[in-house]
C-alpha cells in the first residue's frame, strides 16, 4: 500500500497482521524482554518486515535495534523507516548514494481524540484544517496532519540527530496532488555546510489507514 506513495528505489515490506513466525536476533528480543505480548509481536513484525525490505536491496539480515532517540539503526550503507500502528507494519529503505532519509507513519483513519489537536497544530495549520474539511469532509485531516509530523519526526531526527516538537513543523497540505510539505521552525546545527529547511512528502487515506512519507533525494542535500 505505501509504496503508492514512495519514489522509485526505496524497497517496501508491510503487514497487515503480526507474524507468527518472525523471529528475532537475540539483542532485539532483549529489547522487547518486559514488554506485554502484543508489543513484541508487532516489534517482531516490524523488524521482519525491515529484513524483507533490506533483502530487496541485496543485504542480509542484521539487527534492527532502536538508537538514540528510539530511530532504528540501519546498515551503514541505507536509511530507512518503520512504522506499526493497529492492522499495519511497514519499512522502507533505500540506499544511502540515493536517500538522505526517509520517514513513513501510519495510522488509524479516525478522528483524533478530543483535544490533541489543540498541542498538535499550529494556529495556521488548524485554519488550513478547516478550510479541509469543507473541500473534502470524508477524510480525518486531524488525523492525517498528525501522521504527517510523525513522518516528519521519522525522516528529521536520523538526519540531524536533533528531535522536533510538534510546535516546529508547519504543515501544508495539498488535497488536489496527495502532497504536503513541512516547513521547519527549529533551530538546529546543519551538516554539510547549508541547511535543509523543508521536507516534502506524499499522503494517501486508503481502507481504515492514514498514511504519510517522507524522501529526502541525496541529490537535495547541501553541498
Amino acid at each position: 500500500m505505501i509504496e503508492q506513495i514512495l519514489p522509485p528505489g526505496v524497497a517496501v515490506s508491510e503487514a497487515f497482521d503480526d507474524l507468527a513466525d518472525a523471529p528475532l536476533f537475540p539483542e532485539e528480543a532483549a529489547v522487547v524482554r518486559n514488554a506485554v505480548d502484543s508489543r513484541k509481536r508487532e516489534f517482531a513484525t516490524a523488524r521482519m518486515c525491515a529484513r524483507r525490505a533490506l533483502a530487496d536491496m541485496g543485504l542480509p539480515a542484521v539487527p534492527v535495534l532502536p538508537g538514540q532517540g528510539g530511530a532504528p539503526r540501519w546498515p551503514e550503507t541505507v536509511v530507512g523507516s518503520l512504522t506499526h500502528t493497529r492492522g499495519y507494519r511497514a519499512a522502507v529503505v533505500g540506499r544511502r548514494t540515493h536517500f538522505a532519509t526517509l520517514g513513513i507513519d501510519a495510522e488509524p483513519h479516525a478522528p483524533l481524540p478530543d483535544g490533541v489537536i489543540d498541542v498538535t497544530a499550529l494556529p495556521a495549520e488548524r485554519d488550513h484544517l478547516r478550510v479541509l474539511r469543507t473541500a473534502d469532509p470524508g477524510v480525518c485531516w486531524d488525523r492525517l496532519l498528525f501522521c504527517m509530523k510523525e513522518a516528519v519526526f521519522k525522516a528529521w531526527y536520523p538526519f540531524t540527530g536533533e528531535s522536533l516538537g510538534f510546535e516546529d513543523a508547519d504543515i501544508g497540505i495539498d488535497l488536489g496532488t496527495g502532497t504536503f510539505s513541512a516547513r521547519i521552525l527549529a533551530p538546529y546545527s546543519p551538516t554539510g555546510g547549508g541547511r535543509l529547511d523543508r521536507l516534502d512528502g506524499r499522503w494517501l487515506v486508503r481502507d481504515g489507514l492514514a498514511l504519510a512519507a517522507i524522501t529526502v533525494p541525496a541529490a537535495r542535500l547541501p553541498r
